[in-house]
């Protein structure tokens, strides 16, 4: 795949063009003092803005397709829509931290076929699309990622989300865990090879649709946390299951194991 299909050059178009006021927003955050910067309302605002570009953008595509950007819109019955979170990993955004991203995938008859996650800040922008691989935009070219090889459970490095439980399984398996505080962009990094597993509770379809693609295409697996049989995948369920289980071949069965303990 040497180059973007138009499907994913419009959504990496609408992305791209919410980033820019988010990065202003961003570098003002910055500076702003603590006690401003932690009250939320120039945040919220900043994540209002890039909702209604990407809103914006994206139906002008595909106006037939719902635009939904939180578990309370409801997804079409013909399961044509896009799955949006403007900023994951809101609250390190709010706090000028720069582990956050924008996520969009696109879904047809309830099937993620394309997505695209981009971190404004690495202007990092990986993308997808069913059938066609994972790759990762890069200086000249597209870049072809694949997921990680990692065998061993105690050398690897996993990313989760702050719930003490997943916390406290992670950790009786390995040290190297990393609380990023955004999953589209844990899921992305799992695609790229640059971490070995993602665990996550208490997810919204919007959030990890994307990274779901990224990392199939990549050559990963993924499964709900509650899966204790990973000989197939249900991606569905999974996406509208709240809990995300992300890594290679290697390691499926093992981290599984660990966590229907």
């Amino acid at each position: 795949m040497a180059y973007i299909s138009p499907v994913l050059t419009a959504i990496a178009n609408a992305v791209k063009k919410a980033s820019v006021p988010m990065m202003r927003d961003f570098n003002e955050l910055e500076h702003l003092q603590n006690s401003l910067r932690n009250d939320g309302g120039f945040a919220l605002h900043s994540r209002q803005k890039a909702e209604k570009i990407l809103h914006e953008e994206l139906a002008k595509f595909r106006s037939s397709y719902a635009v939904v950007m939180n578990q309370k819109d409801a997804i079409p019955a013909s399961g044509n829509c896009f799955l949006v979170s403007a900023i994951d990993g809101y609250a390190n955004f709010a706090h000028a931290n720069a582990s956050f991203a924008i996520s969009v995938a696109m879904l047809e008859n309830n099937v993620i076929v394309g997505a695209v996650v981009y971190s404004p800040i690495y202007d990092e922008m990986y993308f997808a699309e069913k059938g066609n691989g994972a790759f990762k935009e890069g200086f000249r070219n597209f870049e072809r990622i694949r997921v990680a090889t990692q065998k061993n459970v105690a050398g690897a490095l996993i990313c989760a989300n702050a719930d003490i439980k997943v916390v406290e399984r992670v950790m009786s398996l390995t040290p190297n865990i990393a609380l990023t505080g955004a999953v589209s962009l844990d899921l992305a990094h799992i695609a790229a090879g640059k971490a070995d597993v993602a665990v996550w509770s208490s997810c919204s379809p919007a959030e990890i649709a994307a990274g779901i693609l990224l990392v199939k295409e990549a050559g990963g697996y993924v499964y709900g946390l509650e899966d204790s049989d990973v000989r197939s995948e249900n991606l569905q369920k999974t996406l509208f299951g709240g809990s995300v289980m992300a890594t290679n071949e290697a390691l499926r069965a093992k981290i599984a194991e660990a966590f229907a303990k």
